[in-house]
């Protein structure tokens, strides 16, 4: 009988919680937010508020650091994006600039007055003489492209030498300023002819047979002769006349001459299609 009794209050109590609830339920949507009911909500809101604050403050800086960490790895990306797109574009530029010079050096080729109708191949110096005994450089055509020896190499301000040695694809340069090089040249002012040999040095040349009785200027232009069995064809831009000096005595002046082609800075050259004049 006991269980009974309680089984009965147990009923008794869940019906009375469901017609309490009901009746909140029923005056809540005829208060219309303006009832009893509506201020003890706001009272609970008012008593939380100062918790829900302290609990936004706590965790605002974890929530911050978080979203700080994938917006640095963000911006890293970014940041590294850019720099690489920042190096193209300096790389960019340099080639843009490289190539302007270059191809001011084939336009230069390609109008060689000095020339005249002479043709000619264009080569790159692949590689520099390794010692100051021999003055050579090697360019990348040979025999293949046509290249023989004994054809003159010039670039567009003027002589560099000639070839001496050949293979297939590679032929080697004897630069004017080797000593086993020599040159006929022609003083532009007075026509005086002489012969400039290699010094062994990549500065001034000495120019022989010059006689004592011609006047040289300094600054005179120095251009091939087109004599010494026609090694050379005649007006290639030689150099220019740095110093002349007569000694009592001598029956030639001291002569020295400036090469017009800078033969430390090599890079692209014109080999023309010329055969000296066999000895007879």
């Amino acid at each position: 009988m006991a269980v009974y009794r309680r089984s009965r209050r147990h009923r008794y109590l869940l019906l009375l919680l469901v017609l309490t609830s009901v009746t909140v339920i029923t005056l809540d949507f005829r208060d219309d937010g303006q009832g009893v009911l509506e201020s003890v909500r706001s009272g609970a809101r008012d008593a939380f508020a100062p918790v829900q604050s302290t609990v936004g403050r706590v965790f605002s800086p974890v929530g911050d650091f978080f979203g700080g960490i994938t917006r640095y790895r963000k911006v890293k990306k970014e940041n590294a994006q850019l720099r690489r797109e920042l190096e193209e574009a300096k790389g960019d530029a340099i080639r843009g600039a490289d190539a302007i010079r270059e191809r001011q050096i084939l336009d230069a080729l390609n109008r060689l007055g000095f020339a005249g109708d002479l043709r000619g191949i264009t080569a790159r110096v692949v590689s520099n003489s390794p010692s100051n005994f021999q003055l050579t450089v090697t360019v990348d055509h040979g025999s293949d492209a046509g290249v023989a020896t004994g054809m003159p190499v010039v670039t567009g301000a003027g002589l560099v030498g000639r070839i001496a040695e050949v293979s297939k694809d590679r032929a080697t340069v004897l630069l004017l300023t080797d000593p086993a090089s020599s040159v006929g040249v022609r003083l532009a002012g007075t026509g005086d002819v002489g012969v400039v040999t290699g010094s062994g040095r990549r500065d001034l040349l000495p120019l022989s047979l010059v006689s004592v009785e011609t006047k040289v200027a300094e600054g005179e232009p120095v251009v091939t002769s087109g004599l010494q069995q026609g090694l050379f064809p005649p007006q290639i831009p030689v150099g220019r006349v740095r110093g002349a000096k007569i000694t009592p005595g001598q029956l030639e002046q001291e002569v020295t001459i400036e090469p017009v082609v800078d033969l430390d800075r090599l890079e692209i050259v014109r080999i023309l299609i010329w055969q000296p004049v066999p000895s007879p």
